[in-house]
């Protein structure tokens, strides 16, 4: 490279940015393989976990015949109570936590109104004191309400509880000979479900790290565009013209090959540029691929 040129200096100088945004790239490249593959491989076990679960249930089945089916409704009572109960429990908190708002708020009220008393030979009882009275009496009014309805809502879901627990003592009492049967059957399949479950959600945290992974590869694509619009403007003077897109990608792997790295690590260059997600390689294609390719070699 022939620097002794000085009024070349903006074109000779290296951006350190497309470094940056190169090593960006690879260690994004990098995360999405690895990502992409960790999700076929959780997938896959998924596949063979819901496989598993549905042979050997089958075969339990068979093995304890109709006793299976007679035990179900309990099994599905049980695990009813159960949300049941949690859904009254959840109620009951936030009753709880109503009826602490609306207590602290009746007590701010009871505190104004003393201290006006307290204060009255001082002070007048102006506009302003009104409204700060009218704020927390309507703060009273309006925590009322929500510990009424919390309140109504904690009795209908304690009743709620109360009914699917009566339906549990009976369907237990009506086919107790079937539940004793059956149950490795039930206990395996609440194992199954527990690992699918958590399978699922693995799952999904990798379908979501994988997008999110593919926005980071794409927002320094971005980048690496707006270095190489402010390279063509350094050499030209001027913005890019409409429709002109081999400059945008020759521009930048020029200024690569005076880093020298492709000429040393020219595979990674080719994932940058020819990797898996084409969105360079479609921009090269659109304006010559082969020059492109050939600045790459």
């Amino acid at each position: 490279m022939n620097n002794s040129n000085a009024g070349d200096d903006s074109d000779s100088d290296l951006d350190p940015r497309i470094q940056e945004e190169l090593e960006n790239l690879n260690s994004q490249t990098d995360e999405i393989n690895k990502l992409e593959v960790d999700l076929e491989n959780a997938n896959a076990y998924f596949r063979k976990l819901l496989t598993e679960s549905t042979e050997r249930l089958k075969e339990l089945a068979k093995k304890y015949g109709s006793a299976v089916n007679k035990a179900r409704p309990y099994h599905q009572a049980v695990a009813a109570a159960h949300q049941a109960q949690i859904e009254c429990q959840e109620a009951a908190l936030n009753f709880q936590k109503a009826s602490q708002i609306h207590r602290a708020a009746k007590e701010t009220v009871t505190l104004a109104e003393q201290r006006f008393i307290s204060k009255q030979g001082d002070w007048t009882f102006d506009g302003t004191w009104q409204d700060v009275l009218n704020h927390a009496t309507m703060k009273v009014t309006e925590a009322e309400t929500q510990r009424s309805v919390a309140e109504k809502e904690h009795q209908l879901k304690a009743a709620a509880f109360i009914e699917a627990e009566t339906l549990v003592k009976k369907l237990h009492s009506d086919s107790r000979f079937s539940i004793l049967r059956s149950q490795s059957y039930f206990n395996e399949k609440e194992a199954f479900d527990k690992k699918l479950s958590e399978q699922k959600a693995l799952v999904g945290r990798l379908q979501v790290e994988v997008a999110k992974a593919k926005q980071e590869y794409k927002a320094a694509l971005g980048r690496l565009e707006v270095i190489s619009d402010e390279i063509h403007f350094r050499r030209t003077k001027g913005p890019r013209e409409p429709g002109v897109g081999a400059e945008l990608v020759v521009e930048v792997v020029e200024e690569i090959a005076a880093l020298g790295i492709c000429e040393n690590d020219k595979q990674s260059c080719d994932k940058i540029f020819i990797g898996d997600t084409g969105e360079m390689t479609k921009k090269a294609q659109d304006a010559g691929a082969d020059e492109v390719q050939e600045a790459l070699k």
